[in-house]
């Protein structure tokens, strides 16, 4: 039997476009405030001010003009999300230049955290499948997938709509299905589990 891959609703995709409009309205405000600072700053850069002033006005104004956006178009996410990233790492930048080190480190993780956004929402964008293969289950995951092998787990709840794996190690995990699954489907990944966990399954 050839290894069957199914479209899941990622948890962890799904919380990070539920909390999407928040993180970009934390980056739109830090870029905003460290963009007025430049002009308290004895050495003013024109070229970095103007460019976190413009930035941080495009972050607030798809914050706050086009609420669902982020959460409908993930392309524009993942292009904000650079920008904060790369605006946040020059920022760290500037202050280390500037001498401000205690500052331009906490910049500098801030920035860590935002590349990581990006890295997670890059990833789960193209893979949310579980994928069920000769050797075991794979399951799309951060920062890497799981894999459970057959020995592994007890059982598989398998529906039109969701998947339920119950492990060997008393855990259980649930994934909506998009789209949900069609008659042949389920009864092709029925057959599969069947003759790999060597029991019925429910």
């Amino acid at each position: 039997m050839n290894a069957i891959a199914i479209h899941i609703v990622h948890p962890a995709f799904e919380n990070l476009k539920r909390l999407g409009r928040l993180f970009h309205l934390v980056a739109g405000l830090l870029i905003l405030s460290s963009a007025l600072h430049q002009l308290q700053n004895p050495v003013f850069r024109p070229l970095y001010f103007w460019s976190q002033l413009v930035i941080a006005i495009d972050i607030l104004l798809v914050v706050f003009a086009s609420p669902e956006l982020v959460r409908e178009m993930p392309r524009t996410n993942l292009v904000l999300r650079a920008a904060e990233t790369l605006l946040f790492g020059s920022g760290a930048g500037v202050l280390m230049m500037e001498g401000n080190l205690a500052a331009g480190i906490a910049l500098a993780v801030v920035a860590g955290a935002y590349g990581y956004l990006l890295y997670c929402e890059q990833k789960l964008r193209h893979d949310r499948t579980v994928i069920f293969s000769h050797t075991g289950i794979s399951v799309s995951n951060l920062p890497q997938n799981r894999f459970f092998l057959w020995s592994g787990i007890n059982d598989i709840d398998i529906q039109y709509q969701q998947v339920t794996l119950h492990t060997a190690g008393g855990r259980s995990y649930d994934f909506p299905l998009q789209p949900h699954l069609a008659f042949e489907e389920l009864d092709q990944i029925h057959e599969f589990c069947r003759h790999y966990l060597k029991k019925g399954i429910q």
